[in-house]
């Protein structure tokens, strides 16, 4: 096998394999709700644990020869500081709470209408238009997510509003700092934005822990250690890493095709793990989201 052909290759795995260990995140937090941990915990634990290897990319970042280069302006880091606490921090933290009330298979649906949020925004804050075709494509993929999150509210009740509510805002939030980070990105470099982005998160959410609850709140079962300790590995750094060497490879739309696959192994380990349910209204939801939410892509700007 040729060297380009071997590349494209390794790009489509690495970024199925990202989408995938993202998809896990949802199924690692259900667990642990199990054992009678709130989201405050929960996240403090992930980021705690996260922290030091997201602090090693934003160094690693900073001696590469651009870096060097281009050293960070006090603007540069008021807008990572800004951009780390609405897109990391919030959005994860609102992705938590949401995840108290709904499954993971709903959750996963709603936060894959990210894509459809950037357009939403672009076309209100920058004036950008809107193609008729990616206006109806938006619409199949809320008409899915409104069709299995109707069949939850039928069985579950309010609770379901709730929690919906809150992962769509946690979607919300992350589609704000993918609109605002482009022109920083541009500036310096994507490493250096995940890098220090996310560690402001990470510090976020332990200090939101020290402030909301005593220190003898660490004090949690094995279990949900283990679990954070996966889920900062395995579901955030991992991944990060993967869809990073996946976009070299194969370029970012290519990747975000690829990632198409998380919603179906969200449900798939649900299903699996969670027992939660499979029926004919998820199937057709899932569906449409990732129909919709395929064509969002297949037309945007080129």
């Amino acid at each position: 096998m040729s060297s380009p052909k071997r590349s494209s290759l390794s790009g489509l795995l690495l970024a199925a394999a990202g989408a995938i260990a993202f998809s896990g995140k949802a199924i690692i937090v259900k667990l642990s709700y199990r054992y009678g941990v709130d989201a405050v915990t929960i996240i403090m634990l992930r980021m705690l644990f996260a922290l030091p290897f997201f602090i090693a990319l934003g160094i690693w970042a900073e001696r590469q020869t651009q870096a060097r280069e281009n050293p960070l302006t006090r603007r540069d880091m008021l807008g990572i500081v800004a951009l780390g606490f609405v897109g990391y921090y919030l959005s994860s933290y609102l992705d938590f709470l949401g995840l108290q009330y709904i499954t993971a298979s709903l959750e996963r649906l709603i936060l894959y209408l990210n894509p459809t949020l950037v357009v939403l925004l672009g076309w209100l804050i920058y004036k950008k238009p809107v193609q008729p075709i990616r206006m109806m494509a938006m619409a199949v993929s809320y008409a899915g997510v409104l069709l299995v999150f109707a069949h939850e509210l039928s069985f579950t009740g309010t609770d379901v509003a709730l929690g919906g509510a809150l992962v769509f805002a946690s979607a919300l939030t992350y589609a704000i700092y993918l609109v605002f980070s482009g022109q920083l990105v541009q500036r310096i470099g994507a490493m250096r934005l995940v890098g220090w982005a996310t560690s402001v998160a990470c510090v976020c959410c332990i200090v939101q822990f020290l402030v909301l609850r005593p220190l003898s709140a660490m004090d949690v079962p094995n279990p949900v250690l283990w679990l954070a300790l996966l889920n900062a590995f395995a579901c955030t750094v991992a991944p990060v890493l993967m869809v990073m060497m996946a976009i070299e490879r194969i370029g970012a739309a290519l990747t975000a095709q690829t990632g198409m696959i998380g919603p179906m192994a969200t449900i798939t380990l649900g299903v699996l793990v969670l027992d939660e349910p499979l029926n004919l209204w998820i199937g057709a939801g899932t569906l449409l989201v990732v129909g919709g939410v395929f064509l969002v892509t297949k037309y945007g700007e080129k």
